[in-house]
């Protein structure tokens, strides 16, 4: 019954930072993470951020390492996604989804994450 929205893409230079949003429309309970994906045209959903529940535990892919933050705002059931030093390869529609008791083995895996977001648009130019 939860559902995600992303907001917070758009157009930006190459070196440039978004921050993304992805807002619960209701507390989640247990023991979860949120996770964010991407997707360019014509390519698979590619692991960038995770944030495990409730131990706060950060993942990230190794094209954003250094570069990507993603932290939490409890009182908002939201969950952000801060984006430094874009590159044009960061192109692609950004999504966030839910994994019920996540697992080192598991909290990278898109097929294993359900509630899936509409996803928001992120462009950078070179």
């Amino acid at each position: 019954q939860v559902q995600l929205v992303e907001s917070g893409g758009g157009l930006v230079q190459t070196g440039g930072s978004l921050r993304l949003s992805c807002t619960a429309s209701a507390p989640i309970t247990g023991s979860y993470a949120v996770g964010w994906f991407r997707q360019a045209p014509g390519k698979e959903h590619e692991f960038v951020a995770a944030l495990r529940r409730p131990n706060g535990a950060t993942y990230y892919g190794d094209s954003v390492k250094g570069r990507f933050a993603v932290s939490r705002d409890n009182a908002k059931n939201a969950v952000y996604l801060q984006m430094n030093s874009l590159k044009p390869e960061d192109t692609a529609v950004y999504y966030c989804a839910r994994l019920v008791k996540p697992t080192s083995s598991t909290i990278r895996d898109s097929h294993r994450y359900e509630s899936w977001g509409q996803g928001t648009q992120v462009t950078v130019s070179s």
